[in-house]
C-alpha cells in the first residue's frame, strides 16, 4: 500500500532557507522584517525569526532540524488560507505522528495597505493547493459507530471533522444506527445540497451508499454528481487503500479534501429478482468463507483473513460451480500492456469523469442522462445464457474471485491490473486442488506483488459472467463483504457509472503489475 506519510521532501532548488533569485516576486509575501511566505514548486515556505528563538527546532515535523528558522509545508497538506480583521491564518495538516495528521494554525498580521497584495496571494496559494480538487467540498458524513472494533465515532471526532472544518467543508453527520439505514439515506439525498458521501466505516457503508443512490429514479445523475468517499474505520478498509493509499483515518480525510473526482466503474448483480451494484469485489469459494465465516472473529482485526484462509486450506476445500465467462482480454501480457497505456495517460480528470464516460457505454446510452440504473446488456440470472457465453463445470474450484478494485484489504493486492474506470472487472481463478505449499506460497506472494504472475493464477479482464454453484444446499457469497443468499447469481461492469474520489484522477493507489 501507499504510504502513510502524506509529505513530501521540500523542494530542492530552494536554498538559502527557501529563497531563491528565480522565484517570480508575486510569489514571495514578506510581512514585516521577520516573515516571509514564498510559494515553491511543490511547498510553501516559511521563514520566520520567530521559530528559532522559540526553541523549536522542527516545528510541526515539516522541515530537517538544522534549519530552525524555515519550515517547507507541502501544498497537499495546506487547507485553508484567508484574510480575515487584519490577519493572515494559513490551517494545514501537520504530522502528529507516524499514521496521523492533525490541524495546525500559522497566524500573520497585516497591515491595511497590504490586504490586497495579500488577498492575491491567498487566492495562488489556494490554487496551488488544490489544482484540480474542489474546495470547500459540501459534505455528507455517516458514522457507523459499531464499526470495527468500535472506534468509528472517536476517530471521527478526533481526526475527520477537524480536518474538514479546517479546510472550510460544510458537514453534516449522522450516525447509522442499523444496517441498511445508509441505503435510506443515499436514496432520499438531496444531491443538490452535497458534493461527496463520506462514509466513516468499513467497506460496507460505501456500499450501501452506492446502492442508495441506484434506487432513485435520477440514479444516473446522483451517481455521476456524488462522490462517494471512505474514512478507514473497520476491518476491511480497501476502498480507502485503493483510493486514499492508506488506512489511517486522518490521513484518508486529507486525500479526500484534496481528492480529484473520478469516475468508477460499477457492477450489476442479478440474483433472483434482485439487482445489487457492487463497486469492490464479488466471491464465491475459500475468499468468500475467509471473510464471511470470521464475522465472530472481528475482534482479531485484520488477522482473521489470515486465519480463516489457512484454516480452509488445511482442509483443501473446493466450490464445485458451473461458470461462464464474457472474457475481454484473455492473456497476462496483453493486460500488464492496458495497464500500462492507462497509467501513462496524462488526460485531465475533468475530459474523463461525468457522462462524457456513461455515454461510451452503449448501456448506458439507450435512455436518457438523468433516468435510473441503465439496462442490462446481458440480461439478468433468469435469462437465456447470453449468445456467445458458455457454461463450463469446474468441479474443483478453490477460489473464484472477482475485483473492480486492486487492493482487498491493506496488503492484499489481489487484482494489481485494476483500473477505477477502464470498463472491465479482473477476474481470478483457482483450482482447489492445488497443494497446500503452492497456497501458502500464492497469499505470501499477494503481499510482496507476485501474485499476478504466478502459473496457477488465471487472471482475465471480462465483462460479465454467470456463476451457478452446486453440490452444495448452502454455502458463502460474498458481494463487496456483505453475504448474499447462496444461489446462482449474474453480473456485467458499467463504464464510470459511478463517482468516487482519488489522488490522481484515474488510477488506483496500489501498484501495477510488474
Amino acid at each position: 500500500m501507499a504510504t502513510d506519510n502524506p509529505f513530501v521532501d521540500p523542494n530542492p532548488s530552494f536554498e538559502d532557507h527557501g529563497r531563491t533569485s528565480s522565484s517570480p516576486a508575486d510569489a514571495t509575501l514578506a510581512l514585516g522584517r521577520n516573515v516571509t511566505l514564498s510559494l515553491g514548486t511543490d511547498s510553501l515556505i516559511v521563514l520566520d525569526e520567530s521559530f528559532e528563538n522559540s526553541g523549536r527546532s522542527n516545528c510541526c515535523n515539516l522541515w530537517p532540524s538544522g534549519i530552525a528558522n524555515t519550515r517547507a509545508i507541502p501544498f497537499y497538506n495546506i487547507l485553508w488560507a484567508e484574510l480575515l480583521d487584519s490577519e493572515l491564518t494559513i490551517q494545514f495538516a501537520s504530522q502528529a505522528a507516524k499514521k496521523r495528521v492533525q490541524a495546525a494554525t500559522l497566524s500573520y498580521p497585516v497591515e491595511y495597505q497590504m490586504v490586497e497584495l495579500v488577498n492575491q496571494w491567498v487566492a495562488r496559494l489556494l490554487d496551488r493547493s488544490y489544482g484540480e480538487s474542489q474546495k470547500r467540498k459540501r459534505v455528507k458524513a455517516l458514522v457507523n459507530p459499531h464499526s470495527g472494533k468500535g472506534s468509528a465515532e472517536k476517530w471521527y471526532y478526533r481526526d475527520v471533522e477537524p480536518l474538514l472544518k479546517a479546510a472550510q467543508s460544510t458537514i453534516e453527520m449522522v450516525k447509522t444506527r442499523h444496517q441498511g439505514e445508509a441505503v435510506e439515506i443515499a436514496e432520499k439525498m438531496d444531491i443538490e445540497a452535497y458534493d461527496v458521501v463520506v462514509t466513516c466505516s468499513g467497506d460496507g457503508l460505501a456500499h450501501e451508499v452506492f446502492n442508495g443512490l441506484g434506487k432513485r429514479a435520477d440514479a444516473r445523475k446522483a451517481l455521476s454528481k456524488i462522490a462517494v468517499a471512505h474514512v478507514p474505520c473497520g476491518s476491511g478498509n480497501a476502498m480507502s487503500c485503493n483510493l486514499n493509499g492508506t488506512d489511517s483515518a486522518s490521513v484518508a480525510t486529507l486525500a479526500i479534501i484534496k481528492g480529484i473526482p473520478t469516475p468508477l466503474d460499477l457492477i450489476s448483480v442479478t440474483q433472483g429478482d434482485t439487482r445489487t451494484l457492487s463497486f469492490l469485489s464479488q466471491s464465491v469459494g475459500i475468499v468468500a468463507e475467509t471473510d464471511l465465516a470470521t464475522e465472530h472473529l472481528r475482534w482479531m482485526g485484520p488477522m482473521r483473513f489470515n486465519y480463516g484462509f489457512l484454516i480452509r486450506l488445511a482442509r483443501k476445500m473446493v466450490y464445485p460451480c458451473d461458470i461462464a465467462v464474457k472474457v475481454a482480454i484473455d492473456d497476462k501480457p496483453s493486460i500488464r500492456e492496458h495497464y500500462r497505456r492507462e497509467k501513462s495517460n496524462d488526460e485531465p480528470a475533468s475530459e474523463r469523469r461525468g457522462y462524457k464516460n456513461l455515454l461510451d457505454d452503449d448501456a448506458s446510452a439507450s435512455s436518457g442522462s438523468d433516468d435510473g440504473l441503465p439496462a442490462l446488456r446481458y440480461g439478468t440470472i433468469n435469462d437465456k445464457l447470453p449468445a456467445g457465453w458458455e457454461l463450463i463445470p469446474h468441479d474443483k474450484m478453490g477460489n473464484f474471485y472477482c475485483g473492480n478494485m486492486a487492493y482487498m484489504t491493506g496488503d492484499a493486492n489481489f487484482f494489481p491490473a485494476a483500473l477505477p474506470n477502464d470498463g472491465y472487472m479482473d477476474l481470478v481463478c483457482i483450482n482447489g486442488d492445488i497443494s497446500r505449499l503452492t497456497a501458502v506460497q500464492m497469499m505470501l506472494n499477494v503481499e510482496s506483488n507476485k501474485f499476478f504472475d504466478m502459473p496457477g493464477v488465471w487472471y482475465r479482464k471480462i465483462l460479465g459472467y454467470r456463476i451457478i454453484p452446486k453440490d452444495q444446499e448452502d454455502g458463502y457469497i460474498s458481494i463487496d463483504g456483505e453475504r448474499v443468499p447462496f444461489q446462482p447469481f449474474q453480473t456485467e461492469v458499467h463504464k464510470g457509472l459511478g463517482t468516487v474520489l482519488s489522488k490522481t484522477g484515474h488510477m488506483y493507489e496500489a501498484p501495477g503489475p510488474v
